[in-house]
């Protein structure tokens, strides 16, 4: 079933029109990669969703989530164990990859993405 979307407060929608104007470096990369359907599906980035989470990545039609981590994600492995479990539930797989594989590996980690992202005809 296709994901439904929630009304996105206005605070959420604001900060990740924010996050969108500033990227870091390995996002940057990556959106270069993902952009106008280079890999034959639609991705957006800095994506709300559920009206509480903001992804760095989400294609819809696929219900694929690319997350780009941090160093500051070493230390916050049980949040984003939990908020994985809460986007899994909604039906999205979600692929976590680091800035330095996405800097250094982006050729495999555009593999491995576009291997989730196989519309189904």
């Amino acid at each position: 079933m296709p994901y439904k979307h929630p009304p996105t407060p206005p605070h959420l929608l604001a900060l990740a029109r924010q996050m969108r104007r500033s990227p870091t470096p390995a996002e940057a990369k990556l959106w270069r990669a993902l952009r106008n359907k280079q890999l034959g599906v639609k991705f957006r980035r800095q994506q709300p969703i559920d009206g509480q989470y903001i992804v760095d990545f989400c294609c819809f039609a696929t219900q694929v989530i690319v997350e780009v981590d941090g160093d500051i994600h070493a230390f916050q492995g049980q949040a984003d164990s939990a908020r994985q479990r809460e986007l899994e539930a909604l039906g999205f797989t979600v692929l976590r990859f680091t800035n330095e594989q996405v800097l250094k590996e982006l050729d495999a980690v555009l593999r491995e993405i576009a291997r989730h992202c196989v519309v189904e005809a």
